[in-house]
């Protein structure tokens, strides 16, 4: 019986120590999310000024010139 109880306490321990690094890894792709986030706003302002341009140039634009 002490065998088994030691075999079992050894699964647990290794699914632990595996749970611990898998939380690990979690919480530092958790801890990079907002600098992340505010380089896609970033990049979603340029995108939104760069349309804004785009349309008020074709709005300017005479139809029925060539």
């Amino acid at each position: 019986m002490s065998e088994l109880t030691d075999r079992e306490f050894g699964i647990v321990e290794s699914d632990l120590t595996a749970l611990r690094l898998q939380a690990g890894n979690l919480d530092q792709k958790v801890g990079n999310l907002p600098a992340q986030l505010s380089d896609i706003a970033e990049r979603m302002d340029r995108y939104q000024a760069q349309l804004v341009e785009l349309l008020t140039q074709l709005v300017d634009r005479d139809p029925n010139a060539g």
